[in-house]
C-alpha cells in the first residue's frame, strides 16, 4: 500500500466514524434477549405515529444531580428517545433539568413531584431536591407523569396516555362504594394509586347518583346489603347503554373488627343482578392449600400460620385465551366467594380464573379463626375441587328492570334497545383493598388495570404492561402433602446428595489422576 493509499484509507475512516457518529442518534442497532422482549418498542406503540395527526411535545424534567447519582434517568432518556425515534417525527422529546433551566416553579405548577435525595459530596452529607417527571402535550391538552422512576410500565403509560390525547377521548372510571363505611383513600388507597398512574381519572360516584351517560367504565365495589332500587335501576340503565361494568362482591361477610364473625349476605339486589346478567357469586367462601401466610396476635404472642382463606391464585389457574389473563401472574384473594356461570341468550361468559384443585368450601359453618386449623377442614372432603373466581362477560344484556317500573319519577328510562356491553365479576369484594398490602400483591393492581383496559376497549394495550416479567414468588408447591414431600426432597438434595456427588466426583477424579500418573511413570521407565 503506498502512502497516498494510506492517507486517503485514514480520511474515509475518519469520515466514516464522523457519519457514524452524526447518525447514531437515529440508527442504532440493540438485541433484546428476554423473553417477553421488555427492553423492545411494542408494536402497539410503533403504530401510534399513523394516528397522530400533529406533534407530540414530550418534556422529561430530570435534575443532573439525580442523573449523576442514579443509572435510572439516563436509562429513561435512552427509552425516550428511542420512543420517540420510532414515531418518524410525529414525538419530539427534550431533556432539560427544571433548576438550572429556571424553570422549578413552572414544572411543578404542571404537576412534576420534587423529590428529596440524600447526596454526600467532599465527605458532606446534604438534602437534594431533584425532579423526574414528564410532561405530554399534543395540540391544547397536556398530561403529566408527576414521578417518572420506572421503566418496567414506563411504555404503557406513555402510550396510553398520547393515544388518549390523540384520539380526544378521556380515560375514565367511575367508581360506586357500595358501602359507606367504606373510605376510597383509605380501604382502597393502592388502588386509586395505581389507576391514576396508569393515566385514568377517577371520579367517584355516591350511590344512587347519575351515572354519566359518556363514561368509559364503572366500578362497582360492594354493596349487597346497602344498594337500593335507586342505585340498582342507575347501573341497569348504564348497562343497557352499553356501559361496561367491574363488580368486586362477596357472598359471605366477614367481620374483621369482631374476631372474623362471618354470615352469609342479605343480598338487597345486588347479587340478584349479576346472576340475572350471568355471574352468580355463591353463599360460600373458598379455601385453599395454595395458602398465604398470617401473622396475629393473642394475648403477648405473636404467630405466623397459613391461612387458607387467604390464598394465592396462581398463574397458572388464569385463562391464557382471553386478554385480560394472556399474561397472568397469579393473584392474592382474601376470603373470597364462587361464581356459577350461566349467561342468559346473547351474552358470552369466560372463567377468568380458579383456585386450584385442591380447594375446598365452607357453606354451613364459617370457621375463619387462623388458630382453629382444624376448623378449616370441616367440609373439605365433600366440597374439594376447582372453583371460579373471577369471570368476564360480553354481549347485550338483558335489562333488569325491563317491564318493571322505575324506582322513582325522576329517574331516566331505560333505553327502547340495549346495548352491547362487557363486565367483570369477581368473588372477591377485597381484591383491590388494603389487604393487599399485608401480602404484598402488586400483581392484584395490575390484574385490575388490565380489567379496566378491556372494559375500555384497550385491550391491545394490555400486552405492554403485562410483558414485565413479575418478580418469582415462591408458591408454585401448594400446601399440605406436596409441600412437605418437597421439603423433605430439598433437605435431601441439599445436605446429603449434592454433599455425595462432590465426593464422588473428588474421587473419581483422584482415581484418573493416579491413573494418568502410573501411566506416564511406565512410559518414561
Amino acid at each position: 500500500m503506498t502512502r497516498k493509499q494510506s492517507i486517503s484509507l485514514t480520511v474515509l475512516s475518519v469520515a466514516a466514524f464522523v457519519l457514524a457518529f452524526l447518525i447514531s442518534h437515529t440508527l442504532w442497532f440493540r438485541m433484546d434477549l428476554t423473553q417477553n422482549k421488555v427492553y423492545t418498542i411494542s408494536e402497539v406503540s410503533r403504530n401510534l405515529a399513523a394516528e397522530i395527526a400533529d406533534q407530540v411535545l414530550l418534556s422529561y424534567y430530570v435534575s443532573d444531580r439525580l442523573a449523576a447519582v442514579e443509572s435510572l434517568p439516563g436509562e429513561i432518556e435512552d427509552f425516550l428517545r428511542e420512543y420517540a425515534a420510532y414515531s418518524n417525527g410525529r414525538v419530539r422529546l427534550s431533556v432539560k433539568d427544571p433548576v438550572k433551566a429556571g424553570l422549578a416553579q413552572e414544572v411543578e405548577a404542571l404537576g412534576v413531584m420534587p423529590q428529596q435525595i440524600e447526596t454526600l459530596e467532599a465527605d458532606q452529607a446534604s438534602v437534594a431536591t431533584v425532579y423526574s417527571g414528564l410532561v405530554i402535550e399534543y395540540l391544547d391538552r397536556v398530561e403529566v407523569m408527576p414521578l417518572v422512576f420506572s421503566l418496567e410500565t414506563l411504555e404503557y403509560e406513555l402510550t396510553s396516555r398520547i393515544r388518549a390525547m390523540v384520539r380526544g377521548i378521556q380515560r375514565e372510571l367511575g367508581v360506586i362504594l357500595g358501602d359507606a363505611a367504606m373510605i376510597w383513600e383509605e380501604d382502597y388507597g393502592y388502588l386509586a394509586g395505581a389507576l391514576s398512574q396508569a393515566g385514568y381519572q377517577l371520579r367517584l360516584i355516591a350511590p344512587g347518583d347519575d351515572i354519566p351517560d359518556t363514561l368509559p367504565a364503572l366500578l362497582v365495589i360492594g354493596g349487597m346489603e346497602a344498594l337500593d332500587e335507586r342505585a340498582l335501576y342507575r347501573i341497569d340503565r348504564y348497562i343497557m347503554l352499553g356501559g361496561p361494568v367491574l363488580f368486586a362482591l362477596e357472598g359471605v361477610a366477614v367481620d374483621t373488627w369482631n374476631n372474623l364473625g362471618a354470615r352469609v349476605i342479605t343480598d338487597s339486589g345486588l347479587l340478584a343482578l349479576t346472576a340475572w346478567y350471568g355471574a352468580k357469586v355463591l353463599p360460600a367462601l373458598v379455601l385453599d392449600q395454595t395458602a398465604n401466610n398470617l401473622t396475629y396476635q393473642l394475648g403477648p404472642e405473636v404467630s405466623t400460620v397459613r391461612y387458607p382463606p387467604w390464598f394465592v391464585v396462581q398463574s397458572g389457574a388464569g385463562n391464557p385465551s382471553h386478554p385480560i389473563t394472556a399474561g397472568f401472574a397469579g393473584l392474592d384473594l382474601f376470603w373470597a366467594s364462587p361464581l356459577e356461570l350461566e349467561p342468559p341468550e346473547g351474552v358470552e361468559a369466560e372463567a377468568l380464573f380458579t383456585s386450584s384443585p385442591q380447594a375446598w368450601l365452607q357453606t354451613e359453618v364459617f370457621s375463619l379463626d387462623p388458630a382453629d386449623a382444624a376448623g378449616f377442614i370441616l367440609e373439605q372432603e365433600e366440597t374439594r375441587g376447582s372453583r371460579i373466581l373471577g369471570a368476564a362477560l360480553r354481549g347485550v344484556f338483558p335489562a333488569w328492570y325491563d317491564g318493571l317500573l322505575k324506582p322513582a319519577d325522576d329517574l331516566p328510562d331505560l333505553p327502547a334497545r340495549a346495548r352491547e356491553s362487557r363486565m367483570v365479576v369477581t368473588g372477591d369484594l377485597d381484591i383491590g383493598s388494603s389487604f393487599i398490602g399485608i401480602t404484598l400483591s402488586e400483581r392484584n393492581l395490575d390484574f385490575l388495570i388490565y380489567a379496566a383496559d378491556w372494559l375500555t376497549s384497550d385491550e391491545d394495550i394490555i400486552g405492554i404492561r403485562s410483558r414485565n416479567s413479575p418478580t418469582g414468588r415462591l408458591e408454585k408447591i401448594p400446601g399440605g402433602a406436596a409441600r412437605e414431600a418437597a421439603m423433605v426432597f430439598s433437605r435431601i438434595l441439599n445436605l446429603a446428595l449434592v454433599p455425595l456427588a462432590v465426593i464422588a466426583g473428588g474421587l473419581l477424579m483422584a482415581r484418573r489422576r493416579r491413573k494418568l500418573l502410573k501411566a506416564l511413570g511406565s512410559v518414561d521407565s
